[in-house]
């Protein structure tokens, strides 16, 4: 493919997000206060909740320069140096991720239980719970894949008994 059409295929791509998501979020910018976004920003930053989307943009540049060295590899440092260069002028937008994940918060909870919720969340148990949530949340993952593993094991061959039985009782 060439370098020219995936630059095509990215732009209509682009564009039509942009467009498909730029109405609904301007109609929820101006749904809540200021003070209630400000109470939402603060749980955010108390869960430590933002940290999980930090490698957003760098995993896409990652992405970007793959796809477009594997379309012209004769170009690499060249790619490397502009995908750098456009990731770092797209920085400043995570700003908008930040609001749209505030509102987010705000749309879930009032200002009252956010100014709550971060309270806990800035006490010594709730900041224990944010360093933890992630290692946490891992581990739970893990026990739970183990599990349906083994559930797995267990319901195949508790249905290859099964029908073993019926075919010797059928015989």
């Amino acid at each position: 493919m060439k370098l020219t059409s995936i630059v095509s295929y990215g732009v209509l791509f682009a564009a039509t997000l942009v467009l498909a998501t730029a109405q609904p979020l301007r109609a929820q910018e101006n749904e809540f206060s200021e003070s209630h976004i400000e109470a939402a920003r603060k749980v955010v930053v108390a869960t430590k909740a933002m940290g999980s989307f930090d490698d957003i943009l760098p995993v896409l540049a990652e992405q970007t320069r793959t796809l477009f060295v594997q379309a012209d590899p004769s170009r690499t440092q060249e790619i490397v140096d502009v995908t750098s260069e456009m990731a770092l002028k797209l920085a400043p937008r995570r700003r908008d991720l930040n609001n749209t994940i505030y509102q987010v918060w705000a749309r879930r909870f009032s200002e009252e239980e956010l100014n709550q919720l971060t309270a806990f969340y800035e006490s010594p148990l709730g900041s224990k719970v944010a360093d933890s949530g992630p290692t946490i949340t891992a581990l739970a993952i893990g026990a739970a894949r183990e599990w349906q593993n083994k559930m797995s094991t267990e319901l195949v061959a508790m249905v290859r008994e099964e029908l073993d039985k019926r075919a010797a009782e059928a015989q």
